[in-house]
This record gives C-alpha cells, structure tokens and sequence, in this order.
C-alpha cells in the first residue's frame, strides 16, 4: 500500500506534459513518474487511427504479396520488385509493434 508522499516541483507546461504522457500509457501520473523513476519500460497505448493505420498496411503487405505471386511466371522482374515491397512494408509492420 503505497501511503508516502514525495512532492516535486515544475512548471506547468511540465506537468500537462507528464500527464499526457501518463494518458498516452494509460497510466495515472504517480505510475507514469514511478515508472520513469524506477526505469522502467512504458508503452503508450495506440490510438484508434494508428490501429486502423496499421490494419491498413497489413491488408497492403498481403494484396502485394498475392500480386508477386500472380506475376511469378508471367513477369519475374517485377514479380521480384512486388515482393520486396511487400518485405519493405512488413518490416515498417514490425517497427510499428515496438
């Protein structure tokens, strides 16, 4: 049960920023100072937009892959350049989840 307080001092753009920031995570701001006190790692949830964002670029990475796939025979060059498109999206994919 945590019962001790500890007061510090900011400004107040400071302290709406560390509170957005605390929003952001999904955390309350004694969490949120906790946390960066203690060094541990906070994730800021995402946004609907960025979810969406996201669904997005994963429907693009499995239509361009389907494309090189269909083009395999037919045209290897641009087969090969459909693909590593495809690769270069699932690797922004895999950013994104960090």
């Amino acid at each position: 049960m945590k019962r001790e307080y500890i007061q510090i001092r900011c400004s107040i753009y400071e302290k709406k920023l560390l509170k957005k920031r605390a929003a952001r995570a999904g955390i309350s701001l004694s969490e949120y100072l906790r946390s960066t006190a203690f060094e541990r790692n906070i994730v800021e949830r995402i946004t609907s937009e960025q979810l969406e964002s996201y669904q997005m670029l994963v429907q693009y990475k499995n239509n361009f892959a389907r494309i090189a796939n269909m083009f395999k025979k037919g045209n290897p060059k641009l087969a090969k350049d459909v693909a590593e498109l495809a690769e270069e999206i699932r690797t922004h994919l895999r950013n994104f989840r960090k």
